[in-house]
């Protein structure tokens, strides 16, 4: 054999070479210039596992809501909202109410009656309502703390408690709260049903927001609630009837209906944003029935108040009460006619 067939065999041998290990990568290099990267089985599978190009349902023989999910994407995305926005704002929403709050007191000061107390009482809720308004309110009370404690106690209680007993405390607020809930849908639709009669909008109460409810100086006539006592009252109502709503869904015994992991997490925003903004709201309400206007809660221990008290805040509803007594003085045989005080209607 001479030099020339040796040179055709060894080239020949080498191009053989070559095409055996060229011809197998062609179809990785088609893909490559169809999708501008080299698909990784292993990378895909895990791509897949952690459901980064969406949620994935296989198939399983376990039944159930999201028995085929392997990992939940949803879940992720409430972790991380819960943690870098729920948490933090809600914290700087109640801390920027109370510091209002506070600051309003000091510049303000306590309101106190014009005029002083006369002495003469009209009454302003019944036993019936009052009961209503107090047992909505504990349930309420109750709910808030327990969420708190849900929502804040790790970054409170456990450097306080340990872990231990934060874990036991969150274990009975976790199931105090739940079958609180339920209770309180019961009670803000009895409330609900009770306080509608004269908490419906009307002309003077638009008056009354823009003279900024009188709180910064000169007088707003009012009806038997004013604007504030309004949107309190729908607010609490129709949100905490969400609320109530949400919560209920968030329980296990409602995934039967078959509500999956988006709905819950869904459901789970709608009842953490509407909480924190009832309690920021119930912020002002409980200060100014309470070190924020003389007389304001003695309508819900007695259910009477001071005759200045109403004229001064409630004018409106006091001029129609006192037409109502005038008229029971004048009628025969009324205890107002023989020198009595009739008692005006609390109406509902």
């Amino acid at each position: 054999m001479n030099v020339q067939h040796r040179r055709v065999m060894m080239r020949t041998l080498v191009w053989c070479v070559f095409i055996a290990l060229v011809l197998p990568l062609i179809p990785y290099a088609w893909s490559s210039l169809e999708n501008g990267a080299v698909p990784n089985p292993g990378t895909q599978l895990w791509r897949d596992v952690r459901q980064r190009d969406g949620a994935i349902v296989g198939s399983t023989q376990v039944s159930g809501v999201d028995a085929g999910v392997l990992i939940s994407v949803y879940g992720e995305r409430w972790r991380h909202y819960r943690m870098n926005e729920l948490v933090p704002y809600g914290a700087y929403a109640m801390g920027g109410v109370l510091a209002f709050i506070g600051l309003y007191f000091l510049v303000r000061r306590r309101m106190r009656i014009e005029g002083g107390r006369s002495g003469e009482k009209l009454l302003r809720f019944t036993l019936f309502q009052r009961w209503v308004h107090w047992s909505t309110a504990a349930l309420f009370l109750l709910l808030a703390l327990t969420g708190l404690v849900l929502l804040y106690g790790r970054f409170v209680l456990i450097p306080v408690l340990g872990p231990e007993g934060f874990g036991t405390t969150a274990e009975v607020c976790k199931w105090t709260h739940n079958i609180s809930g339920p209770l309180f849908i019961v009670a803000i639709t009895v409330m609900f049903i009770t306080y509608l009669p004269g908490n419906v909008p009307a002309w003077h109460d638009i008056k009354w927001v823009f003279k900024g409810g009188g709180f910064f100086g000169g007088h707003a006539s009012a009806g038997r609630y004013n604007a504030g006592e309004k949107a309190w009252f729908w607010s609490t109502c129709l949100l905490g009837l969400l609320l109530g709503i949400s919560g209920v869904v968030l329980l296990d015994l409602i995934t039967v209906f078959g509500q999956g992991r988006d709905f819950m997490e869904f459901a789970h925003v709608i009842h953490s944003v509407i909480s924190l903004f009832l309690i920021c709201f119930s912020f002002g309400h409980m200060y100014l029935a309470t070190i924020g206007m003389e007389g304001a809660l003695e309508s819900m221990t007695t259910g009477r108040v001071d005759t200045n008290w109403a004229k001064a805040h409630h004018d409106l509803w006091y001029e129609e009460e006192m037409a109502k007594r005038s008229n029971k003085a004048q009628r025969p045989g009324s205890r107002g006619a023989t020198g009595q005080v009739a008692e005006p209607d609390a109406g509902t």
